[in-house]
């Protein structure tokens, strides 16, 4: 007879794990040791399922690298007792989050699957149930003992999506997360349909390492029609940060004012890290593609590729806080780590 998968079910906060107070009305976060009573269902599951909660549930917009840290601890803490992780999370920082725990989370060849909702589980209309019912479920896919995913997912509404592809869409709508760039993992509908050949497949025989060293020291620099120098110069001459994410128009283009690419010029040369990212949901960086991003590929600028700010700001912090060399810096950023680029 095979063994059920264990399941570990981690609660940091958000509307997932809210209810109404009684008294007051106002959104609290719940016992989680309740969670069977408020959904019999997961009684249901082919699984054992085991509960472990933030002492002080978070809400998503407090969420930071030092939180990141301790969901990947526990992680590592329990890596051997369980089959699969599922991490019940605030919707809005869940990319950024996401993201984080694919780069800390090294050599990981287990589920680690987060979740939430758009309404809290007391709400009778909330998508919360389904939501973490089936992240469950994908969590204990296995074949012959051996997980079917090995990443850091995310599911919501019907869809599995690859952590470091996702972005937050939609404020309003159960379908709130889209991956633009990479196809989904798996989706939820009369049965569980896994698209096997998007699966991320990790180095065989390797021991999980966790590296929680994120440096904070970056800024996002969103590019808008008419900018101006004085902004630019207090950013890009700034002594305070090792890396800067600049979110261009289309495939990577930039303003091409002298100005401004003779700031950018001598910010690289002072040792910053510049990664051109783009503002649009989908597409890619294509750095000489047009006249306005020859320049920025010739003095130096980091292709982002197809990588969403939320992943390059994890993978910035990532490769800061793993001090990688000056001269490797560039070269390692433009290569896909744990499948968040193209």
């Amino acid at each position: 007879m095979t063994k059920q998968p264990h399941i570990l079910l981690i609660y940091t906060g958000g509307t997932i794990g809210m209810v109404k107070d009684a008294d007051s009305g106002a959104l609290k976060a719940f016992d989680f040791n309740s969670l069977l009573v408020k959904i019999p269902e997961l009684r249901l599951l082919d699984c054992t399922i085991d509960t472990i909660s933030f002492e002080e549930p978070i809400d998503s917009s407090n969420m930071n690298p030092k939180y990141w840290g301790d969901i990947a601890t526990i992680i590592g803490d329990n890596y051997s007792k369980f089959d699969g992780f599922v991490v019940l999370h605030g919707s809005d920082t869940m990319s950024y989050s996401a993201s984080a725990l694919s780069f800390m989370l090294e050599n990981l060849a287990k589920p680690v699957i987060f979740t939430g909702s758009q309404l809290p589980i007391g709400d009778l209309r909330t998508d919360a149930k389904e939501n973490l019912i089936t992240s469950i479920q994908m969590a204990s896919l296995q074949i012959e003992g051996v997980p079917v995913i090995r990443e850091v997912g995310l599911y919501f509404e019907y869809k599995l999506y690859r952590g470091n592809r996702t972005t937050k869409l939609n404020a309003e709508h159960f379908e709130a997360f889209e991956s633009l760039n990479y196809p989904h993992l798996a989706e939820s509908g009369v049965h569980l349909k896994v698209n096997y050949k998007q699966l991320w497949e990790p180095t065989p025989n390797s021991e999980l390492i966790l590296r929680t060293a994120m440096d904070t020291n970056i800024g996002v620099l969103k590019l808008f029609p008419g900018i101006s120098r004085p902004l630019c110069e207090a950013i890009l001459t700034s002594k305070l940060i090792k890396g800067l994410i600049i979110e261009t128009y289309g495939a990577g283009n930039a303003t091409s004012e002298p100005w401004f690419i003779s700031l950018l010029k001598a910010a690289i040369a002072n040792g910053l890290h510049v990664i051109n990212v783009t503002q649009c949901a989908g597409g890619s960086v294509n750095m000489g593609q047009y006249e306005t991003s020859s320049q920025l590929k010739l003095i130096g600028v980091i292709s982002g590729k197809d990588i969403t700010t939320e992943a390059a700001v994890a993978k910035l912090m990532y490769l800061l806080g793993e001090n990688v060399a000056k001269n490797k810096f560039k070269t390692i950023f433009e290569t896909s780590l744990r499948g968040e680029m193209s």
